[in-house]
């Protein structure tokens, strides 16, 4: 696997250019963007929430940690940490843990960090452990258009 069907077909949809940069094998954000040679704060990183309502997905900043409290506040829901298990389900066609920030593609409410809205260029997860996609930060906001921004991470 190298990019989702389902973010390939949104992009193509929209004709985005994208580039796809390939790295070595990772499991964090940390990791593939030392592997892949882009900013940390460049990447945005999907967290998938959920509530009684079903689940919910926020992304933040590859460097950041998601500020559940901020979040609960901010949309006035009491949201908790998805279950990994779960959340495999959801992304048929992502490796387990490699999510595409891209929830409206997936069906999800969608949160947008605001840290990541001044961006020139977005690095986010193609699916699987070895790639990411590099869109520029307005296609990236083209895609994420009429999602909820604030404040909902915080950078160690």
């Amino acid at each position: 696997m190298s990019i989702a069907e389902s973010v390939v077909s949104c992009l193509t949809d929209h004709n985005i250019d994208f580039e796809l940069v390939r790295h070595p094998k990772t499991y964090t954000s940390r990791d593939a963007a030392r592997e892949a040679h882009v900013p940390e704060d460049h990447i945005a990183k999907a967290v998938i929430v959920e509530n009684m309502s079903g689940y919910a997905m926020v992304v933040i900043p590859g460097d950041g940690w998601l500020k559940l409290r901020a979040l609960r506040d901010e949309v006035d829901r009491n949201f908790i940490l998805a279950d990994e298990s779960e959340v495999k389900k959801l992304f048929a066609d992502c490796q387990p843990g490699a999510i595409p920030p891209l929830g409206p593609v997936y069906g999800l409410e969608t949160f947008l960090d605001e840290q990541l809205t001044s961006l020139a260029n977005v690095y986010f997860e193609a699916g699987d452990h070895e790639n990411l996609v590099h869109i520029s930060g307005e296609a990236f906001h083209s895609l994420l258009k009429g999602v909820r921004h604030g404040h909902f991470s915080h950078n160690e």
